[in-house]
């Protein structure tokens, strides 16, 4: 029955399972978990934390350069005030006056007079708002904006505040509350699946409560790290954190009990059975979430501030979830006796159902038929994968979130009225002896409405631009991309910034990253396969497989955005975000089953057989597994932003696919096909 290698009992982290060692490795696992969650000082946080734009890109040096102006720590807040259905009246401009006024007091700010608009039913009143400041502070002076611009106006008068300052407050209120809403979301549907898996009133408790535990002292290790190093965080990268724990850990962890309900079987005593479990099972976790570690941190080398401090965040939260996974998990399942398994409880000496139930059909019918079942299968993938033809990056500012705020309402009010830029102009950056110049070749350009002097100081100048299109949308990005090829003559130093152009710039860094990341993580993928699996075929294929399923998912998700929910494109940083998800966590499913396969190798010698039996025996737990990440992913959408939803969206299909097609189908198959090549050039080849 024992016919598994027992050296596996000597693996390391296997020693810290017994009696008196589970009782001690969980106290201490607690206690440190209180620690960590009392004492965690307050993370950084700022609006810089999703920024896409490298200081290098030249919207970045432009804002940079008009730092040394009088007004350049200011931002301006734009309230726009409106009739529906109506001019308006005397009246009505006279309250808008006074509201202008009371700001003005209430701010002690000076604020402009009302400026009306062409069409007489709009009017909008600009005053500063100081820019760098905490989203609390932001948020505070942007509420008694809109407080005051709205108390005691006429009836059928409203008032709306865009322009930079209530973007930012807009962004932070979408994540009001999103880490307990988020929180509570997973954790349900984690229990649903862990309820489902395992059909046991109370076993689900345990990796909930220990995983649960793991993502709250992850997202405190978070915050400690983002205040020693100066590290800015908000709610989309503490909310992917959390995903990325919560997922990976109870992925980690169903391996686990998994392989511990299999050894209940083996093992008379419960302690030895987990310690046989961990040494089986550690290695393929180790590998698998070294993987996605590596993938993660990888990241970093990425121009984008938000997709590398993605990176980091993640790591740190997969280091965290690893340890309570291979560490405090153990050990609360060892003390409590086979009882925690009721009413389907492994008892020693049982036979093992799963080599004669479903996942064993259907591996013996794949191996039976490999080749139609491969060209299928790999036919099916590749016509998902050319939904990637079309694919379209970089949202608009009004489409960054899934509902409409009063930011994005009061910005399509003021497009209807005045030139749908004014509510975020363009700036250049110039100096005070080619001013004239610049605003002339600025005026020049097809889309610019209107190009006018600004602020000046001793060496630098700044020109304000207004675009004729809506900000951040194609037409707006093109009109940036004619204004800096017209500078060249008027000043080749001047320097383009804005709304518009850091969108031109966060795209073009996005290219760069994709270029520059995915063959390092492609990289790390084959080199943890080959460490793993020593085998160069088996890395080679499961990587291409794996690749695969990540572009068909990201083609699949893209018709699905495009042709039914109506987005115009996805996020700079999606493509790259799902890549690292879906290659990293997606190659986990096949390091399981392959790893498997090569433990029944070494005893039987037949390829065939061996990769029948490890899907046989993992086929459940990982289906399991990557349904459940697929819905904790999806659980992102939670949040109502684009970028998280899409995120969402794609890793949840590509998690899928890698787990009923690629696992389950394509990799069986490619191993019948191979034969013990598959296994080259280890000894299990020969």
């Amino acid at each position: 029955m024992e016919h598994f290698d027992h050296r596996t009992n000597d693996f390391p982290l296997a020693r810290l399972v017994g009696q008196r060692r589970s009782a001690v490795v969980l106290i201490l696992g607690f206690v440190l978990s209180g620690l960590v969650l009392a004492f965690a000082p307050e993370p950084t946080t700022g609006s810089e934390a999703g920024s896409n734009l490298p200081e290098t890109a030249e919207a970045a040096r432009a804002t940079e350069a008009l730092s040394a102006l009088p007004d350049a720590n200011q931002a301006p807040a734009l309230v726009v005030f409106s009739r529906e259905n109506g001019q308006l009246t005397e009246e009505d401009l006279g309250s808008i006056a006074q509201r202008a006024q009371q700001l003005g007091r209430e701010l002690d700010v000076a604020t402009s007079p009302p400026i009306p608009a062409d069409s007489g039913d709009v009017a909008l009143v600009t005053l500063p708002v100081e820019s760098g400041l905490t989203s609390d502070e932001n948020s505070r002076i942007v509420d008694t904006i809109r407080e005051t611009a709205s108390s005691d106006l006429p009836d059928g008068l409203r008032a709306q505040v865009t322009g930079a300052p209530a973007v930012f407050a807009d962004l932070g209120e979408v994540f009001s509350g999103a880490d307990t809403r988020l929180l509570l979301v997973t954790a349900s549907v984690v229990a649903l699946l862990l309820v489902i898996t395992y059909r046991s009133p109370w076993l689900w408790l345990v990796p909930l409560a220990v995983i649960g535990i793991g993502d709250r002292v992850a997202a405190k290790a978070l915050e400690t790290f983002s205040a020693w190093a100066d590290f800015p965080i908000d709610g989309s990268i503490t909310g992917i954190t959390s995903v990325l724990v919560f997922g990976a850990g109870t992925n980690y962890a169903l391996l686990l009990i998994a392989r511990y309900r299999e050894e209940l079987r083996r093992h008379e005593s419960r302690h030895d059975a987990m310690r046989f479990a961990v040494g089986a099972a550690a290695p393929a976790i180790l590998s698998s979430s070294g993987t996605v570690i590596l993938g993660l941190l990888a990241l970093l080398i990425a121009d984008s501030p938000f997709v590398s401090r993605i990176g980091m965040a993640g790591a740190i939260g997969l280091m965290v979830a690893v340890f309570f996974a291979l560490v405090v998990l153990p050990a609360a399942m060892s003390l409590p006796g086979r009882w925690l398994f009721w009413p389907f409880v492994p008892r020693y000496g049982d036979d093992d159902p799963s080599h004669r139930g479903w996942w064993h059909r259907v591996g013996r019918a794949v191996t039976a038929h490999p080749w139609p079942v491969l060209v299928t299968s790999l036919a099916l993938l590749i016509a998902m994968a050319l939904g990637t033809l079309s694919l379209r990056t970089g949202l608009g500012q009004s489409e960054q979130f899934l509902d409409t705020p009063e930011s994005v309402q009061a910005q399509e009010t003021l497009s209807e009225a005045f030139a749908a830029g004014t509510s975020s102009p363009t700036r250049i950056a110039t100096t005070p002896e080619r001013l004239d110049a610049v605003v002339a070749a600025a005026n020049d350009v097809d889309g610019v409405e209107r190009a006018t002097p600004a602020d000046a100081s001793g060496s630098v100048a700044e020109v304000s631009v207004i675009l004729a299109a809506e900000p951040q949308s194609d037409e707006a990005i093109a009109t940036i991309a004619d204004l800096r090829s017209a500078l060249d003559d008027a000043d080749p130093s001047a320097l383009v910034g804005g709304p518009d152009a850091e969108a031109l710039d966060e795209g073009a860094t996005a290219a760069q990253d994709r270029q520059l990341v995915v063959p390092i993580v492609l990289a790390i993928v084959l080199a943890m396969l080959l460490i793993l699996l020593r085998s160069v075929v088996a890395a080679v294929l499961l990587a291409a497989t794996t690749v695969l399923s990540y572009l068909s998912a990201l083609g699949l998700g893209w018709l699905l955005f495009d042709h039914v929910i109506g987005w115009t494109a996805m996020d700079v940083s999606t493509p790259l975000l799902a890549f690292i998800f879906l290659v990293a966590l997606g190659v986990d499913y096949n390091i399981f089953l392959t790893a498997r396969a090569r433990e029944e190798m070494r005893a039987t010698g037949d390829a065939t057989a061996s990769i029948v039996t490890a899907l046989a025996v993992t086929g459940g737990v990982i289906t399991s597994a990557g349904v459940l990440l697929a819905a904790v992913f999806a659980v992102l959408g939670v949040l109502p932003l684009v970028l998280l939803a899409q995120l969402g969206v794609i890793v949840g299909i590509g998690v899928l696919l890698d787990t009923v097609v690629v696992r389950s189908i394509v990799t069986p198959a490619l191993v019948r096909l191979c034969g013990k090549r598959f296994w080259w050039p280890s000894a299990l080849a020969r």
